[in-house]
């Protein structure tokens, strides 16, 4: 959507199509299919212009018949209390973001943690020294620096996911063309400078990465790897405690842990950011039917069978 030459609004849909049984059903959905590559998908908005887009878009999609209903996701703040006022269903798949805001310094910040974080970075930094260890932060930014620092990330991300004596971690980059997307999308947005792989180096090795992306203001972390044979000396949390020094020392105001609940982020005490989905049918009878034996699923209720009936018998209707 514009508002005279500039661009106010962008949706990025796909639409996709599915059959369940003898059923054909076509959906529209924010692009970026892939949790683990596409972890927040969510429309582009200018603030203040939420309502008018989100119209605009049901307008020009009810002029279309080739599609059953619009997906949204990603919905915070006003989007979501537009959506969810428009919708004919209520909002639902609430997933959790979390955000740490920073201060001025590294030491305001550590006096805010909970005395057993404090005491855990303490272990992580004295452990090293009292083993005669030095390590060193390095920042891949430049576009020249990305290849060699993802290398660095995909062997430490797989060895992280082969651990077995620690939570599952998968390893989300196992297939070429997912680790090809990724070093694409690192090289578009490093000439762009958005992006930063932070790894450090004990020695002349490095043990532990992390991929982050910076977003206005704010850094967002992403996936992570670290050698297991450095475990017990925490390199992990050192190396995200080394990104937030750097973030808060680059004029950077918040740090966004990414999604889902883990002990990990959550002893940061970080802000939660709820972003929740809403399910827009098409006007036609078929389409609210076939939107609402989806809606039944998504909740748990594995019988909507009176609402698939009904969509069988208009298939058989219409042809």
């Amino acid at each position: 959507m514009r508002r005279g030459t500039e661009c106010v609004g962008l949706v990025p849909l796909v639409l996709t199509r599915w059959h369940v049984g003898p059923l054909r059903l076509a959906t529209l959905d924010l692009i970026g299919a892939d949790p683990s590559l596409s972890e927040i998908r969510a429309p582009l908005i200018a603030p203040g212009y939420e309502r008018p887009v989100v119209r605009a878009v049901h307008a020009s999609l009810a002029r279309g018949s080739d599609f059953d209903w619009i997906h949204w996701r990603g919905l915070s703040g006003e989007l979501a209390r537009e959506l969810q006022g428009t919708a004919t269903l209520p909002a639902h798949q609430v997933s959790q973001d979390f955000v740490l805001d920073l201060p001025s310094s590294w030491e305001e910040l550590r006096t805010r943690l909970r005395r057993n974080l404090r005491e855990s970075l303490r272990h992580c930094y004295n452990s090293l020294r009292r083993d005669g260890h030095e390590f060193t932060l390095e920042v891949a930014r430049a576009p020249a620096e990305i290849g060699p620092a993802l290398a660095h990330f995909l062997r430490l991300h797989a060895l992280r996911a082969g651990m077995r004596a620690a939570p599952a971690h998968p390893d989300r980059f196992r297939g070429a063309r997912l680790r090809e997307f990724l070093e694409d999308v690192c090289q578009a947005l490093a000439r762009r400078d958005a992006v930063r792989i932070f790894m450090l180096r004990i020695q002349r090795e490095i043990v532990a990465a992390r991929v982050a992306f910076v977003v206005g203001d704010s850094l967002y972390l992403y996936y992570s790897g670290f050698d297991p044979a450095w475990a017990r000396y925490s390199v992990m949390t050192t190396t995200v405690a080394e990104a937030l020094r750097y973030a808060i020392a680059h004029g950077l105001r918040s740090a966004n842990l990414s999604l889902h609940a883990e002990r990990s982020k959550l002893r940061w005490r970080p802000r939660m950011v709820e972003y929740c989905a809403a399910v827009v049918p098409h006007d036609r009878l078929r389409s609210r039917l076939a939107c609402q034996a989806y809606r039944a699923m998504l909740s748990g209720n594995r019988a909507p069978g009176r609402l698939l009936k009904s969509l069988l018998r208009l298939e058989r209707d219409w042809g």
